[in-house]
């Protein structure tokens, strides 16, 4: 299973934006994850539509927006438009999943369901034909930063059987990922990835003022063994 490194610019230097985006493009990143929140359904205000429209030209990759937000139905259209590639929705903020799921992956984007950390994976039973990625959340949503919550392992490996034997393939024919948000670092990098993980995202363990974006990211590499 090849593991993929996707960078949060949630952790990024906001007056270099754009830079920082080439810099994990070009130091060996797979996806660029954007973490969009609104200062209701999260305690926190971060990016919206037009910072990702600014920062389109400035990578290749796939841009994998994370909608931490509430009422997401009303805005995926403009995350859409502005070249995000990946729209991932809480369980937690939607009432009908299913129609929003389909509702992205119409105007050719794929579908990405979110679940907090306390929320049951029994929730995903009845989406997991249908969504293109699966995100675990690792610490609760809101801040970046924080310390991975130790027992998000056991939940990957159940989720990792769940996804082997009910949706080896979804219905648009590709597997769907499962994803993982939140404390993941050189020290346990590893150990996410053994429990099934294929995405993982790295805040401040990309973006810090200790190393370049390019040599961290090389370090999380070697922490994986490649």
């Amino acid at each position: 299973m090849t593991i993929k490194i996707a960078p949060s610019i949630l952790s990024a230097d906001f007056a270099r934006l754009g830079g920082q985006v080439a810099e994990a493009e070009a130091g060996g990143a797979d996806y660029i994850h954007i973490d969009v929140m609104d200062g209701h359904f999260v305690p926190n205000i971060t990016l919206g539509p037009l910072v990702v429209e600014a920062i389109r030209p400035y990578s290749k990759l796939t841009f994998d927006a994370h909608l931490m937000i509430e009422n997401p139905q009303l805005y995926i259209a403009d995350f859409a438009r502005v070249g995000a590639d990946i729209i991932t929705v809480h369980y937690e903020a939607v009432t009908h999943l299913h129609r929003l799921v389909q509702a992205i992956q119409s105007m050719g984007k794929r579908a990405g369901v979110a679940l907090n950390p306390a929320t049951p994976l029994a929730c995903l039973e009845e989406i997991l034909p249908y969504a293109d990625l699966i995100l675990i959340m690792s610490v609760n949503p809101g801040f970046g930063g924080q310390s991975y919550i130790p027992t998000t392992n056991d939940k990957i490996g159940r989720l990792r059987k769940m996804l082997d034997a009910v949706n080896p393939r979804n219905l648009s024919g590709k597997p769907a990922e499962l994803e993982v948000d939140g404390g993941v670092k050189a020290s346990n990098i590893a150990s996410v990835a053994a429990a099934g993980a294929e995405v993982l995202v790295a805040g401040s363990a990309v973006y810090n003022k200790e190393q370049s974006v390019a040599s961290a990211i090389a370090s999380l590499r070697r922490a994986l063994g490649e």
